[in-house]
């Protein structure tokens, strides 16, 4: 334990002397079930456990001066799942919001929500809306959870909103691009990840951010959702730290405008 924890800090220095962090870290937590099956227990133990990941990856992101943390919490699809199973999952949504939200304001984390949240039953969106109301104040790392969220809705949404606008006079056709069409999504006000993690080894992105994501650097990790913790945050970051950006540009160019600062 003691040789894991010195792994660790030496890893976390290394990342903070290299100094060029992702503002906005993105994660599809996926693989609880299969966690959960491979030791022979039911599947809502592998949410559980899955919240300690969540909260001790938050707590990380929040010593590291991260600005924004997304978890992809439960999409759309979800609801399709087995009714014994999505009624456990809002049972420890509502729990784990109530348990955590005074941590959370305690370290100075602001909560945010993102998705058909009008979709929760009345009990977790009540505990929910209270927790973002009372860290709404709150100027570190904020955390900002997907729920009932499915990014071709979000962004079928976004369309129809400028649609009533153009209508009504307000915005002109020739006044949409890209900053624009942001402003219309649920993460207005929120930088695009630049980096997005997703456990289990799944190749895809699942309907998650898919605008935002346009972008961003992707870090696929074996590792199930309730086994990822501070190492495996760091190693994905650690990851992205050694790409080069080039957002459509050749290096070449990178090179010439670093060398003119």
């Amino acid at each position: 334990m003691v040789q894991k924890d010195t792994e660790i800090e030496h890893l976390r220095r290394k990342i903070l002397a290299k100094g060029v962090l992702p503002r906005h870290i993105a994660i599809i937590m996926d693989g609880n079930g299969r966690w959960a099956k491979e030791r022979g227990l039911l599947r809502v133990a592998g949410h559980n456990e899955g919240i300690n990941s969540v909260r001790e990856i938050t707590r990380e992101c929040g010593n590291l001066g991260i600005e924004v943390l997304t978890l992809y919490t439960f999409s759309v699809e979800n609801w399709s799942r087995p009714k014994s199973e999505v009624s456990a999952l809002m049972g420890l949504l509502l729990k784990t919001i109530r348990n955590e939200v005074n941590e959370l304001h305690k370290n100075n984390v602001r909560l945010s929500i993102i998705g058909h949240i009008d979709d929760l039953p009345r009990g977790p969106l009540k505990g929910l809306m209270e927790g973002v109301e009372k860290t709404k104040n709150n100027t570190g790392l904020n955390l900002n959870l997907a729920l009932s969220y499915g990014s071709r809705q979000e962004i079928l949404d976004a369309v129809k909103r400028i649609i009533k606008e153009v209508q009504a006079g307000n915005l002109d056709i020739q006044d949409i691009d890209d900053t624009l069409f942001s402003k219309y999504l649920d993460t207005a006000g929120k930088p695009d990840p630049d980096l997005l993690i997703r456990t289990s080894g799944e190749f895809r992105v699942s309907n998650f951010l898919l605008w935002q994501l346009a972008y961003t650097e992707i870090y696929v990790t074996p590792i199930y959702w309730p086994a990822f913790r501070t190492k495996e945050l760091l190693e994905a970051i650690e990851s992205y730290q050694k790409r080069e950006r080039r957002f459509g540009r050749i290096s070449d160019q990178l090179n010439k405008k670093r060398n003119r600062k």
